[in-house]
């Protein structure tokens, strides 16, 4: 259902946020709006959207350098807009990990169904992200945890730090790693975060499948995702 889809528009000119903002609402989809690069990184991180519409030209980062931190950490879709129609500003937004373009000024309907379009695109890959081990269920697109037929309720940097640990099975990592993938390159904080999570999580997952430790330390390292038994979806 589209009410179920959250859409981030981030561009400096009110008009066109609201014009954006019209015709989205009139699919059923959540909008939020930002105006600046700094506020488009703060609600991703924030708002977890599940597409961006970012202008090119936007005070204090552009959208080029706002598209750049967010395939740091984040395969959401961007669909860039801009007001240049030259050949390598496309290509820039493109190699720097855009998934489309919408050139100014542009039909609102034209860009709705290229939204619509994406998001299909999406919808078909998640159903990809499923992992499957003994006793153990992680889908990605639905962000949920089943063990043993439960569903767990994990918090979003709980859940992301599971799912990047399960997705590279096997193998380990250190603590700055995993600061850097799950939580961002920006991260201020004591690196011993992951350690706090790790430990929820094991609370959470280990103590209900007796015999299997998924999340394993590996002392003077930092930690893996290990498994027995799988079967892959």
């Amino acid at each position: 259902m589209n009410s179920e889809v959250k859409i981030l528009v981030v561009d400096d000119d009110q008009n066109i946020r609201k014009l954006i903002n019209l015709y989205l609402n009139q699919e059923g989809y959540q909008i939020i709006t930002g105006k600046d690069g700094v506020e488009a990184i703060d609600l991703v991180e924030s708002e977890d959207p599940d597409l961006i519409i970012l202008d090119i030209m936007l005070p204090k980062l552009n959208g080029w350098e706002v598209c750049k931190k967010l395939r740091e950490r984040s395969d959401v879709p961007v669909i860039m807009l801009t007001a240049k129609g030259e050949k390598y500003d496309k290509i820039k937004g493109l190699d720097l990990g855009a998934d489309d373009y919408v050139t100014k000024p542009f039909d609102p309907d034209e860009l709705v169904a290229r939204i619509r379009a994406r998001l299909r695109r999406t919808e078909n890959a998640d159903l990809q992200k499923v992992l499957k081990f003994s006793n153990l269920e992680i889908n990605k697109s639905l962000h949920k945890v089943i063990v043993k037929n439960q569903e767990l309720s994990l918090p979003p940097k709980e859940f992301d730090l599971l799912w990047y640990l399960a997705t590279n099975k096997g193998q380990v990592f250190k603590r700055e790693q995993l600061l850097n993938q799950v939580w961002g390159y920006n991260f201020i904080g004591d690196i011993r975060t992951v350690d706090t999570h790790v430990k929820r999580l094991r609370s959470k997952i280990d103590h209900q499948v007796e015999g299997i430790d998924y999340l394993q330390t590996i002392w003077g390292v930092g930690y893996k995702f290990e498994v027995v038994e799988e079967s892959n979806v």
